[in-house]
């Protein structure tokens, strides 16, 4: 995870020596067109969220292009037989939970996992690289916020989980047809003569999946920030036990790391095909 470092804060701010609490608290900022007063505030962009999110979706279409444009037919490489597998997991996954044409769902869901794999992956960056490069080239004052890790703001996972609500509404109304998905908006599941009610519980399923899907994610990738910026408060006492408890500390949590970080994306993906499938079916 990336962000200003303590030098950074100190020259921010009007205390030479941050407290924990001030170091974490600007360490969680966001580099925004303005300061966000409220829970929901659609006037806020955090541009660093939007930059590494689209620079990781970028790599992500260059990563499966070099893929497709290396196999071969013949004996695979490592990095063919890698993808591979990856392909054929996604592939058997899709063909179990969703009943129809994959043709685009399953590509998709291959995507979701990569961009999502990758995004998460940016938390494996040292704390403060970026905030010695800003200080060293004299950005400090352009960028006193800096938070590279996108699917640790609520406001780029939630805005995914939105994109997979689309997609969700699209196939219902695709596989049903328009008259089908409205009536089983306001019919199922205790038929049409509760339809008020139905309708209302089938918003709050729609809004609850999208929610839960990117709070999923959020929560959880969130969490291992935090946990980063703890172990990197360790160095900041100066100790040979500080020291030492930074590096022990900090290596067995990247480690640990390594499979929140890509179980998340499974999971994700995973909750994309599921609520893609059920889109498929009736209720």
């Amino acid at each position: 995870m990336t962000s200003p470092s303590v030098e950074g804060v100190a020259a921010a701010g009007s205390h030479a020596n941050p407290t924990p609490s001030e170091y974490i608290t600007h360490h969680l900022g966001h580099l925004s067109n303005k300061h966000q007063d409220f829970v929901v505030d659609f006037s806020v962009v955090n541009y660093d969220t939007i930059f590494w999110s689209v620079l990781m979706g970028v790599l992500g279409c260059l990563f499966m292009w070099m893929a497709a444009r290396k196999a071969t037919s013949g004996v695979p490489g490592r990095f063919q037989a890698a993808v591979e597998m990856l392909v054929e997991m996604v592939e058997d996954q899709s063909k179990s939970i969703v009943h129809g044409d994959r043709s685009f769902i399953a590509p998709l869901a291959l995507t979701v996992f990569v961009w999502v794999a990758l995004m998460n992956s940016l938390d494996f960056l040292p704390v403060d690289m970026f905030a010695k490069g800003f200080e060293w080239l004299g950005l400090t004052d352009v960028f006193p916020y800096h938070r590279v890790v996108p699917t640790a703001d609520l406001n780029g996972t939630i805005g995914i989980s939105l994109g997979v609500l689309c997609l969700m509404l699209y196939y219902g109304i695709k596989i049903k047809g328009l008259g089908g998905f409205i009536h089983e908006l306001f019919a199922a599941p205790f038929g049409i003569y509760m339809a008020p009610f139905n309708l209302l519980l089938n918003i709050i399923e729609y809004a609850a999946k999208m929610v839960s899907l990117g709070m999923r994610l959020f929560g959880n990738m969130y969490a291992g920030e935090l946990l980063f910026l703890l172990i990197a408060l360790l160095g900041s006492t100066a100790t040979v036990f500080g020291f030492v408890g930074q590096v022990i500390a900090g290596s067995i949590w990247a480690i640990f790391h390594i499979l929140i970080v890509f179980l998340q994306a499974f999971i994700f993906m995973m909750l994309t095909l599921v609520y893609i499938g059920q889109a498929h079916e009736g209720h």
